[in-house]
Formats: structure tokens, C-alpha cells, sequence
């Protein structure tokens, strides 16, 4: 075996180096310390007789040399990781760890999981909700399900970012209030509570109020605040007002009757759907069969 075979853990790092063009985002993702990745780099700068990096500002630059030699990692490491996935993914059975925000998780993913379940008994779902943009391989996490416009600029430069479609966003309420109270315009929505997220981002009541041509929801005083949306449509549920979600996440309950939307006038932005993941994950076999019949089911 060639001698210079022995530098492979320092060419795993190498790899992550020049694809960040930082020592300290590589360090966090192999869970290493900046001055032991910068170690590493040493050792094979002297062993290879030729420098890899140039500091340029806060980045790691790579030089002529070292573009060569990380053209060279890619493709023996995709070699690897693709004789790797093969092995494993001869079957599709296995585990898959899920991450969305708590609303979506509630109110769309477990009350269909069921479907999913009956298609594919041999794979077993984990669902991590959370608010945050989660670090999916710190957290073995194999697919996020985000929404909005962050999702692009949050996602790290290993994992793949797919948009697969976008969603309207609607005042909504019980059928019981909407039967109790007569709401024809959009000026009358102000006869009620309005439930409001406490971090509402571009989707709040003031863009939905402009667009409408609202008069005086300034002085509105009926408001409840929420952290989540799932709380939210279980205020509404309830019988207490309205509050604006994607239409996505109520949808069974405007086929059942419970909910309905009495002024039909809708946000003036959409909601932008993507997932998020590791094209080159060892389960890919498995999260594309999820992800298809998750695509195939909010397209419905």
C-alpha cells in the first residue's frame, strides 16, 4: 500500500475544509477543535511538499495544488460513498428521523402518517419538531420539512435544498362563528377576536389588512397572542376569532365542515415549501420514497 495512504483521516477533513473554506465550519462538523483541523492541514501540506490554503480574509482559499488534490478527494469519496449506499440500501427497510415546525408536524404529517405507514410497514418514521432550523447530521436527522422564505439561506452548503410547491394563506374560523356572526367584507373580520403568532414574519395581519384595504385595524383590541400556529388553529377551533395559516395545514377541517373561510381574500404572500437533506445519505433510497408520497399527498 502506498505510504501516502496513511493521511486518509487527514484528507476526510481536508475535504470539509475546502468545501467550506473554513477551518472552524469544518471543525464543527466533524466535531473536531479549529487548531486540530488546522493541525491536520499541516501534516499534509509537509507530507504532500506544497501549500493547500491561503488565508484570504475570514476564508481558507484554496490554492492551485490544492484545488487539484480536492478535485481528486470528491471523486474517490463519491466512489466510497456510492459503493457504501449501495451496500446498505439493498433494502428500503430501516429508519427515517423526519424534523418540522410543530404545525406541520401536528396538524398535517401525524394526522397522515397513518397512509404512509399502511404503503410501507418496513419503515419506521421519527418525527422532531421544532421551531429552529435544526443541524441535521449533528442531530441524525435524515429530512426537514421547511417553510418560508429562510429555508434556502439556512441550509448549509452539504445538504440539498428542494422546493416542491407553495401555498396560499387565508383567515380562517369555525363554522359556528360564521354561522353567529355575519362576515362579508374583509372590514368585518374587525367584529371579532384576531389570534396573531407572537413572531408572524411576513405572513402577519398587517400585509393581510393593507391588501384588503382595511380601514382602522389600528385600533383593533381584540388580539391573542400565540408562539405556533397549531395553537392558534386550536384557539379558532374553539370558536375564538380567526388567524391566518396555510391552507395546507386546516384542510381537513374545511372538508369536514369545522372551519371555513368567510372572507375570501388571501394573503398577499404564499408560503414556499421545501426539503431539506443529504443527496448523498445512505438511506436515500428510503427518504425518496417518503419524500415522493409527501410531495404526492400535499399536491392533493
Amino acid at each position: 500500500m502506498d505510504n501516502k495512504l496513511r493521511h486518509l483521516n487527514n484528507l476526510r477533513t481536508f475535504d470539509s475544509a475546502a468545501r467550506h473554506q473554513s477551518y472552524s465550519k469544518a471543525a464543527a462538523e466533524l466535531f473536531l477543535s479549529q487548531a486540530a483541523v488546522s493541525q491536520q492541514m499541516r501534516q499534509l501540506e509537509i507530507a504532500l511538499g506544497t501549500k493547500l490554503f491561503s488565508r484570504q480574509g475570514r476564508k481558507m482559499v484554496l490554492t492551485d495544488n490544492g484545488v487539484k488534490l480536492y478535485h481528486a478527494t470528491q471523486q474517490a469519496f463519491n466512489i466510497l460513498t456510492s459503493a457504501f449506499n449501495n451496500i446498505q440500501s439493498e433494502g428500503i427497510a430501516g429508519n427515517l428521523t423526519i424534523t418540522s415546525t410543530p404545525s406541520f408536524s401536528s396538524m398535517w404529517l401525524m394526522p397522515k402518517l397513518h397512509k404512509f405507514s399502511q404503503q410501507y410497514p418496513q419503515i419506521k418514521i421519527r418525527v422532531v419538531s421544532s421551531n429552529r432550523f435544526e443541524n441535521l447530521k449533528q442531530n441524525h436527522i435524515d429530512l426537514a420539512v421547511r417553510f418560508g422564505i429562510s429555508a434556502e439561506k439556512e441550509t448549509s452548503d452539504d445538504l440539498q435544498c428542494e422546493y416542491f410547491g407553495e401555498d396560499d394563506v387565508y383567515p380562517v374560523c369555525s363554522a359556528k362563528l360564521a354561522q353567529e356572526v355575519s362576515f362579508n367584507t374583509p372590514q368585518d373580520i374587525l367584529k371579532t377576536w384576531l389570534v396573531n403568532l407572537e413572531k408572524p414574519g411576513p405572513f402577519g395581519w398587517d400585509a393581510w389588512f393593507k391588501h384588503a384595504e382595511v380601514k382602522n385595524y389600528q385600533n383593533h383590541q381584540q388580539w391573542t397572542e400565540v408562539v405556533s400556529t397549531d395553537i392558534a388553529l386550536s384557539a379558532v377551533l374553539g370558536g375564538h376569532g380567526f388567524t391566518l395559516a396555510a391552507k395546507f395545514l386546516y384542510s381537513q377541517y374545511l372538508d369536514a365542515g369545522t372551519l371555513v373561510i368567510p372572507i375570501n381574500v388571501k394573503h398577499p404572500l404564499t408560503v414556499k415549501r421545501y426539503l431539506v437533506f443529504d443527496a448523498n445519505s445512505a438511506k436515500k433510497a428510503r427518504l425518496d420514497i417518503f419524500m415522493a408520497w409527501l410531495k404526492e399527498e400535499m399536491g392533493k
